[in-house]
């Protein structure tokens, strides 16, 4: 089966919205989503791969993107990425670069405080998310990027919200993980065990 899904002009996150309801209606086949531009592409690209999709991206003589997605064919997945007792199917959502109310400058150093010892504590985390001024820590200058970095080589899953870093005009100050779009920061926290908000 082929299903056909123009995103153009759509805002995030209805790009991947509109191709994971085409791939949900079809037991296999192919979905190709049309876009405009390139944060839609990647997020589109991201929920394929995420969904283990076999996928590929064309770029046209208008600057459009074509992502085929085949369902029913899956990525070759390693097995033995981590050890079960490494990770606990938890999300922590960072969503201020300071922790708790009051003065901003103890925030500062709680904050600074807690990024390290996620460091020293086993099982880490699964998933790390950074939202409105939290994507500040992920950011060129933050004085927690080497223990994120640390976190994201032991296999922690680092995301910074897009919309965020487009509101602060930080896109291309990003230093740690990758950017993400409303719609997986939905399911990161829909789907864990434990979602924990800060």
């Amino acid at each position: 089966m082929r299903k056909e899904v123009d995103a153009r002009g759509k805002a995030c996150p209805k790009p991947v919205i509109m191709t994971k309801k085409a791939l949900d209606e079809i037991e296999s086949g192919v979905v190709i989503t049309i876009v405009d531009n390139e944060v839609a592409k990647e997020n589109v690209s991201k929920l394929a791969k995420s969904m283990n999709y076999n996928f590929n991206v064309e770029k046209t003589r208008d600057n459009d993107f074509i992502i085929y997605i085949t369902k029913g064919e899956t990525q070759e997945v390693e097995s033995n990425t981590c050890q079960p007792n490494i990770f606990k199917d938890m999300t922590i959502v960072f969503s201020s670069d300071k922790m708790g109310r009051g003065s901003d400058e103890l925030g500062k150093i709680l904050m600074k405080g807690y990024i390290y010892t996620l460091t020293e504590s086993i099982p880490y985390p699964s998933t790390l998310l950074f939202l409105n001024s939290g994507v500040k820590l992920t950011i060129e200058g933050s004085e927690v990027i080497e223990d994120l970095k640390k976190l994201e080589e032991q296999g922690v899953e680092i995301l910074s919200c897009g919309t965020c870093l487009d509101f602060y005009n930080l896109n291309d100050k990003l230093k740690v993980g990758e950017v993400t779009n409303m719609y997986t920061i939905v399911e990161k926290m829909k789907n864990a065990t434990n979602t924990i908000v800060l």
